[in-house]
């Protein structure tokens, strides 16, 4: 979804973007825009996450200090399915003259149904001006109950908020300093204070923390006097749970859809997605049922959002499963944890071409490696050798050692580790090419 945000871009007159996302999610987001072939102007990494208001107000101090002239930014969310691209940018371009001039667009999807699920933008009953496609924004309501959507529904005067804006850097920044100057003065120090490391700008993460948690539509969009709504009517959805991807997918003749190796009988009205393993249903109905390397959840379609108390429930038992992926993505690659025991874990790694981990040591564990595919330029201790297919090698405990792909394609090996503690903080770095401590 991130890759088709960036490919919805290609035609309009934009320069390559600039991507918000956490620290724990920086080396996914790299690597989606690497094999996608999508050119960025940096990655800004948030020390954790302070909703919409914050975010943008670190993109727009970012554009303004890289020398851009005052740009007029478009604000996107990466979890967004739009099946008309060629409407969705003619609503764009129509919006950019607006921006110009210093108003702050937000785009309004024109309803389908009476949706419980998003928020909404009431519009004035008068155009802003002709055309008759622009309008202002008379206030921004939560999500309703079945009755009222329905009432919004007849009106007419009513959107789905989008969450996508448009508007200048300098007029966003204008807004902010009228309406929460706290979280404009806590973005302005953590930019002031950042750090750039290859493609990841690290705000100052103690004045960044700081920063109250805000929405764009709570700290200026219900505030400003210069807000205008664009319709935009071009098959959206905000894909926030399992039965919004059901809502929008192509399904069979008994009102299923699927993904992956599913195999179904007497199964009606569900979403079925499966990562890897043979899934089947008998008997079913209105049923979501997800498959992935960690897990598999089994929910009512109708109750899919609940699926938050269970995570709750996992933090609170302390589950790795709250805290970490089975497969996890690296500046150099990732590795997938394909099995684990008291004093032993089995990696599948695989290091893209040219890509090198850090010169390291561990001091509870030692390491097996087997090469499946590509080549291996290992350093172990005061060695250095090519490891290729079929072959392997052993790290002792406490001794520095590196691995690199010195070759043209994707180097895949088995890793298997042993030692008394296992965990990703026994790593000791001496060097890192991609300034990790």
């Amino acid at each position: 979804m991130l890759e088709e945000t960036c490919a919805r871009l290609s035609g309009l007159n934009s320069r390559p973007p600039v991507l918000i996302c956490t620290e724990e999610h920086r080396f996914i987001v790299a690597e989606q825009l690497r094999e996608a072939r999508q050119e960025h102007a940096g990655i800004i990494l948030e020390p954790s996450g302070r909703n919409t208001a914050p975010a943008v107000a670190l993109a727009a101090l970012r554009a303004i200090e890289s020398g851009e002239e005052d740009p007029v930014l478009l604000v996107l969310a990466a979890d967004h399915v739009i099946q008309d691209v060629e409407r969705f940018q003619q609503s764009i371009e129509s919006a950019i003259p607006y921006a110009v001039q210093g108003k702050l667009v937000t785009f309004g999807i024109v309803p389908s149904s009476p949706e419980t699920g998003y928020g909404y933008i009431r519009r004035s009953p008068v155009p802003h001006e002709e055309p008759n496609s622009v309008f202002s924004v008379e206030e921004f309501v939560e999500k309703p109950d079945k009755i009222t959507a329905e009432e919004y529904l007849r009106s007419g005067d009513f959107y789905w908020n989008s969450g996508m804006f448009l508007f200048r850097a300098s007029r966003y920044l204008d807004e902010l300093k009228e309406h929460r100057p706290d979280i404009l003065a806590a973005c302005e120090s953590a930019i002031s204070g950042a750090s750039k490391d290859v493609d990841f700008v690290r705000p100052d993460s103690e004045a960044f923390l700081a920063c109250p948690d805000e929405s764009i539509d709570y700290a200026v969009m219900e505030k400003t006097s210069h807000g205008i709504v664009v319709p935009m009517d071009c098959g959206w959805s905000d894909v926030g749970s399992w039965s919004a991807i059901w809502d929008i997918a192509e399904k069979d003749d008994f009102g299923n859809a699927f993904k992956g190796d599913v195999v179904m009988h007497d199964t009606s009205d569900s979403y079925i997605h499966s990562d890897g393993k043979l899934i089947a249903a008998v008997g079913i109905k209105n049923m979501v049922i997800v498959e992935s390397d960690d897990a598999i959840m089994i929910a009512d379609k109708d109750r899919v959002q609940e699926v938050k108390k269970i995570v709750e429930r996992l933090k609170a038992a302390g589950r790795p499963e709250a805290k970490v992926h089975r497969k996890v993505y690296r500046p150099w690659g990732y590795y997938d944890s394909v099995d684990q025991g008291k004093r032993f874990q089995v990696k599948r790694i695989v290091v893209n071409p040219g890509a090198q981990l850090s010169l390291q040591m561990h001091h509870h564990r030692a390491e097996h490696w087997v090469v499946v595919s590509g080549t291996a330029l290992v350093t172990n201790g005061d060695d250095q050798f090519l490891v290729t297919e079929n072959q392997s090698t052993f790290i002792p405990l406490g001794i520095s050692h590196r691995l690199e792909n010195p070759g043209s394609i994707p180097l895949e090996l088995i890793e298997v580790q042993s030692g008394s503690y296992l965990g990703e903080d026994d790593i000791v770095r001496f060097k890192d090419k991609y300034s990790r401590v």
